[in-house]
């Protein structure tokens, strides 16, 4: 059997911080197809669906190599159009950088670029750099290499246990084999496959009939077994075959299996003394309270005894309001949405609107002065005189207005006469 594909990929692709894990992914592939000698001729549509990427990500990744690096100005990618000799466009052809001898790199199988995902295939080249070159690799290191590249935490490493889940995950694929702990200063060592290697299955049994182990008759299958599911159809040896009656439990089963939850055994649940002594006008409701609500009511009372309220302050709330209540259906809602409740202003002195120490009405919750009234109208002797309109003639005794005088009228007979000039 021949050795699968490989292909060589720098240790500064792995480690760079300016390639995301996708780029190196890319990366291989396209490496591997550009060993024909022809080059790498597939195009970003055929990639993608080899990858199982989206477009933009492979696109984003082609367009990483293909420019230079920020810290070395090293170009990983060269890619050449193309045009037909009719004048139609054809895929670009791709070649990567060959890596110089003394240059360090991992040697990763093209068929892990289709299998693993963009950080596992990270993993796998680091770890089998690591392997290559004799270095225990540690949890941390390994982090360092696989670093987020995005979001809140970008350019932090991984934690020790998403690193431990991604190496399970190899390991589950058959891809790496590791030892916990058995290498220098109880670092795990590892064991690269070129391909996924599957744990073999371990049958035991004496049995010599079939392929069933410890049944003493050999293998389930009998010539009797049906293969169809339709009952007109015969076997070879002219019995009909039907279907398996299936009995299925309709009542109440019980459950062989003991419980795994255990009852719990530690202290009983208390209050601090000084919620204890506040608590004290609802002391009667609290038995039948549910741990869950006895905390929340015990972290609302101690929150507000931390923001400045005093504790008599609560204590008199609470019996207030007890008093005022009728009928409590249920203790816990009533205490947590009604009781405790601090309604006022925000201020810690403010109750419901009262300054608790004063009794005076609190200036922070009393309503904005409304807009002043309009005052009486001003005398008619102060009003400015209006403009007469003409001789007027009311309903009722008074007073009437003179005629206007003659050189108001625009109309002919109205206007002087020039001088000179007799009427």
């Amino acid at each position: 059997m021949s050795r699968p594909s490989r292909v060589r990929v720098p240790w500064r692709v792995i480690t760079s911080s300016h390639y995301n894990d996708a780029t190196v992914l890319t990366y291989v592939k396209v490496a591997g197809l550009g060993q024909r000698p022809q080059g790498c001729e597939a195009s970003v549509a055929y990639l993608t669906s080899l990858l199982g990427l989206s477009r933009s990500t492979v696109e984003r990744g082609l367009t990483q190599l293909m420019r230079p690096a920020p810290d070395d100005d090293v170009v990983e990618l060269t890619s050449w159009r193309r045009t037909l000799p009719g004048g139609r466009g054809t895929t670009a052809v791709r070649r990567v950088r060959r890596p110089g001898a003394a240059e360090h790199g991992a040697w990763v199988p093209t068929r892990a670029a289709e299998a693993l995902s963009p950080r596992q295939l990270r993993a796998y080249a680091a770890i089998s750099y690591a392997v290559a070159t004799g270095h225990p690799l540690t949890l941390g290191e390994l982090g360092q290499i696989l670093r987020h590249r995005s979001g809140k935490s970008a350019e932090t490493p991984l934690t020790t246990r998403s690193v431990r889940r991604l190496l399970a995950g190899l390991v589950d694929l058959g891809w790496i084999g590791m030892e916990q702990r058995a290498g220098y200063r109880g670092r795990h060592t590892y064991t690269v496959h070129d391909e996924p290697v599957q744990q073999s299955l371990d049958l035991t049994g004496d049995s010599e009939e079939g392929s069933a182990a410890d049944l003493g008759d050999g293998s389930l299958a009998t010539e009797e077994d049906p293969q169809t599911d339709s009952p007109d159809d015969e076997c070879a040896g002219g019995s009909i075959r039907r279907r398996r009656e299936q009995v299925v439990a309709r009542g109440p089963v019980d459950n062989p299996l003991p419980s795994q939850r255990r009852a719990y055994t530690g202290p009983a649940l208390s209050l601090a003394p000084r919620i204890w002594q506040v608590l004290e006008p609802v002391h009667s409701l609290l038995p039948g309270l549910s741990p869950y609500v006895a905390r929340a009511l015990a972290r609302e009372v101690g929150r507000q005894l931390d923001t400045g309220v005093e504790p008599a302050q609560i204590r008199a709330r609470l019996e207030a309001r007890f008093a005022c209540t009728e009928t409590i259906r249920d203790p816990g809602r009533w205490l947590l949405g009604a009781a405790v409740v601090h309604r006022g202003c925000g201020r810690a002195v403010c109750e419901s609107g009262t300054n608790w120490r004063t009794g005076e009405r609190c200036p922070d919750c009393q309503p904005a002065p409304t807009a002043a009234a309009p005052g009486p109208e001003p005398a008619a002797s102060s009003r400015p005189p209006s403009r007469p309109r003409g001789p007027t003639r009311p309903n009722y005794p008074g007073p009437t207005y003179p005629s206007p005088p003659r050189s108001w009228c625009s109309c002919p007979d109205c206007q002087p006469a020039p001088a000179g000039r007799r009427t």
